[in-house]
This record gives structure tokens, sequence and C-alpha cells, in this order.
């Protein structure tokens, strides 16, 4: 309890000293004051955040050119394992030390306390703790998955959206404090305090077993509904997250081959992430098997909802978080979305694929302003990635040889795949957001689905995702523009 004070009064000063351990990651800070100041005052900023230089070079590789990266990455540093970008291991499972059980009781009961109405009074009473007692990593990433998952439900889980961070009706020394503690841990796994695909997936699971595949293995820690739709729609995203194990591995190999020219180490690169790509789509297409598209649209969606473009849903401003002393903010954030994978953009990074925002390349696409959403080491492995070289420069060189030919082959083959998984995620979204917005609820809930509330009166164009987009026509342009890029043709300069 003695470091309470430090937690409320100075949590900034922790964040300096973070930033200062990790050397290179003052962005940090600034993102922690306000989370979506890169994208909406410097939308250059996230493409030019630049990672720590490796100082090791293998003893292989060609001399870099001046200005890019030594080659031999480190993974330990950027958190990629052999499940890239999931955990090496299980998640936590539970906080270690009894201490947090009040945290963990809340969790483990969330689906019931939602379905009594009982959770916002059960978030109230929770007891004012501290970090001191986290033991590990892993333990960190369970405390701000859980407090994510809290959020949330206290913002959905009434018959109206909570405008206030854990309401305006709770004590105020209790309300600062949830506000300071959810703030504390997002910087230190470096997110914004709202629940995201890192927390609703990457670390929300655990396995009876080695392989994250294996969906009949996998289990959801936190679930708010409890249904089995809802753990089947997450835990699949985990299990295509486990299919590309050894793909960025193998792609920074290749990354390696373009600048040797070793046009057949490229190919065997660009074949294996053909083959990924298939195998995450084959995953993808399982949604149908246990996931019911009016639970999922009705029952589930609403609860990963962010606060931004939520005006019609009841949250015109978005969320207030209060920091205590009469200081507050309104924010508004982006909810959990599959946007926020850092695997579909490692395979736009790899392939060369470039998304224009706001119809042009000027402005920060979704893909850029996104990373914002993604653990910090995994956001600065997709900008290293991008620095190591281009494939598709390579692909586009007029083939000389066999060997040029069957590259240019292999990139259309991988770009296709890709355009193919996309087109597989459309309609997704056609059966389980499209369909189901024009249809009532007649589940028990007997609530308005608040975070869509305004669904039916809008076309299919206007439909926003969980993620802040409008869902259809960004999907599109992300197929569209994947299908261009393995065209190998120039992009005209705008």
């Amino acid at each position: 309890m003695h470091a309470l004070p430090i937690l409320i009064v100075q949590p900034y000063f922790y964040l300096d000293t973070y930033a200062a351990s990790h050397r290179n990651y003052d962005s940090v800070s600034y993102i922690f004051r306000n989370p979506l100041s890169l994208s909406s005052q410097h939308p250059a900023a996230i493409s030019q955040e630049l990672p720590p230089r490796d100082t090791k070079m293998s003893p292989h590789a060609v001399q870099p050119a001046p200005g890019s990266p030594r080659l031999g990455l480190d993974f330990n540093k950027y958190a990629v394992t052999k499940n890239a970008f999931l955990p090496e291991q299980n998640p936590a499972h539970v906080l270690s030390d009894p201490y947090y059980e009040p945290w963990e009781a809340v969790g483990r009961n969330l689906a019931q306390l939602i379905d009594e109405g009982t959770i916002h009074d059960a978030i109230r009473q929770l007891p004012i703790l501290s970090v001191d007692n986290l033991v590990s990593e892993a333990e960190w990433r369970r405390a701000y998955t859980l407090l994510a998952f809290l959020t949330h439900a206290y913002v959905w889980g009434g018959d109206t959206p909570e405008e206030a961070s854990f309401g305006c009706r709770w004590n105020e020394s209790s309300r600062q404090m949830f506000a300071n503690m959810l703030f504390f841990l997002s910087a230190h796994v470096e997110l914004p305090p709202v629940l995201t695909y890192a927390a609703a997936n990457l670390w929300n699971f655990t396995c009876d077993g080695d392989d994250f595949t294996n969906l009949d293995k996998l289990k959801l820690c936190f679930s708010f509904t409890g249904t089995e739709s809802e753990s089947w729609f997450l835990l699949i995203s985990v299990a295509m997250e486990a299919k590309a194990a050894g793909i960025l591995q193998t792609m920074v190999t290749a990354l390696e081959a373009v600048k040797a020219r070793n046009y057949d180490g490229v190919t065997r690169g660009l074949e294996a992430l053909r083959n990924c790509i298939d195998g995450v789509s084959r995953l993808l297409e399982r949604m149908y098997e246990r996931c019911d598209p009016m639970t999922f649209y009705h029952h589930i969606r609403p609860f990963l909802a962010g606060s931004q473009n939520m005006a019609a849903a009841g949250l015109p401003r978005g969320v207030l978080y209060d920091e205590g002393d009469g200081r507050g903010e309104w924010r508004q954030l982006r909810g959990g979305s599959n946007g926020q994978s850092s695997l579909i953009q490692f395979f736009d990074v790899v392939l060369g694929i470039e998304h224009s925002g706001h119809g042009d390349r000027k402005h920060a696409s979704y893909h850029e302003e996104v990373r914002e959403y993604m653990p910090g080491p995994h956001r600065r492995f997709l900008v290293q990635i991008a620095r190591m070289g281009s494939i598709r420069e390579l692909a586009m060189v007029a083939p000389q040889t066999d060997a040029q030919q069957r590259l240019r082959d292999a990139y259309a083959d991988a770009t296709a795949a890709l355009t193919a998984f996309r087109q597989k995620h459309i309609s997704i979204v056609t059966r389980y957001i499209i369909l189901p917005s024009k249809k009532p609820w007649q589940g028990k809930r007997g609530k308005q689905n608040l975070a869509s509330s305004s669904s039916t009166s809008k076309s299919d164009d206007q439909l926003t995702g969980t993620g802040g987009t409008a869902l259809v026509p960004f999907l599109r342009k992300a197929r569209d523009e994947t299908t261009e890029a393995g065209k190998l043709q120039r992009r005209q300069q705008s």
C-alpha cells in the first residue's frame, strides 16, 4: 500500500523511467499522455518510428547500405517467439499472489455478473491494489488484460453505456485508483488503456499442450458472455496466429537473400509464405463451425467496441478516464479488432503492399494508425522489417533468368493468397455483421445492442467496425490494394 501514492501522484514519472531504461522509447510516454496523438497530429510519425539499431551482424551478410538496419535480428528483443507474435508458452492463467484474488474473482465470474446486472457494483467494490506483487512479464500482461476486460464490461455491460470510466457514482478514490492502475499497466505493456487485440486474443488463452493451432485444446481466460460462440471467435484468431509459427524467421531470411540477389532463396521464402497464408485462411473458414452469427453480432460484438465513432451508441465524447484531483480526460479509443494483428500487417510489409489513407498516400492509413494498438515490441518489429529490403522491388525487375521468373511467380502466388484471405474475411463480415445487423436480437439478454444501436438504419457501407472504421469500404479497399500489388506495376505517385 505504501507504493500507492507514487502510483497515483506520479504515474508519468514511471513512464519516463521506463522509457529511459529501454533506450529509445520516448514515444511511449507521449502516447500514454495522448494515445491518439501520433495518428491525429503527426500521421507520418508511426511509419517513421525507428527501433534501436541491432549491433550484431551475420558473418555471411552482405554489407548493408548506409542507413539500413543490420542483418541478423534478435527476435527476443521484439517479443517474437517460436509461436510468432504469441507468447512462447501459455499466458499466465492466474495472478499468483492471493493479494490479487479480488480482481481474479470478478474476472472469473465476468459473464455471470454481466448477465445478472451486477457488474457495476462488483467493480466499484474492488479494493485498491498495487502492481508491486506482479512477478513476471506474463503477469503484467494478464493484469492488463483483466483490467481491460473489466473496463469494457463496465462501459458496455449495462442498459446504457457508461461515459465515465467506472462511473461517477463510484467513490472518487476508487475511481481514481482504477483509472491510474489501468494507465500504469497499459504503459508497461505499451498499449492504450482499452481492450486491444493483444488483450482479447494474444494473452487471453490457455492450451492443454504445446500446439496452439489445435482449437480443441484452447480455452479462454476471460469472456464477456461465457458462450461457445465468443470462445470460438476469439480462439480462431489465436490458432491463426500460431499457424504462422516460423514464418517470421523464414521471411527475415528471405529479406536477407534480397540483398544478396539470391533469387532462389527469396522464392523459397515466398512459397513458404503462400503456404502459411493458405493455412491461416483455412482456419478463418472454420469460424462457421461454432460461432453463431446472431449471437456474435448482438451479444458478443458490443463488448469489443471502443469509444471512437460511438456517438450514436451514447458516447459522443468517448469515455472519461478519471485521473483524480479533479483531473480527467475524454478519450476516443478504438476497440479490439483483428486489424490490430501484427501478423496480418507482417504479411503486407514483407510483400511491400501499401495501404493509403483517406484516398491518398499523404495521410496515415488505418493500418499505420492502428499500430498504436499493438504491443510496442511488435510495432517496432514491423518497422524494422520494412527497413530490411523490398521483395517486391526485386520481383519487379524484368526477368532475364528462370530464377527471376520463378521469383515473380512466387510473389504473384503469395499476393493472390493474401487477396483470397481478405476476400474470405469480407465473406465473414457479411455473414456475421452485415446480415445480422438487419435482424433484431431474440436472445435471452433482451437488451439493446448498445454499440450497434443505429446499425439497422445504416447501409452496408456505413456499418462501423469495433476498431472504428467504415467496415465494408475498408476491407474492400485493402483487398483491392493487395490485388494491385500482385500485378507488379509501378505505383502512381499522388
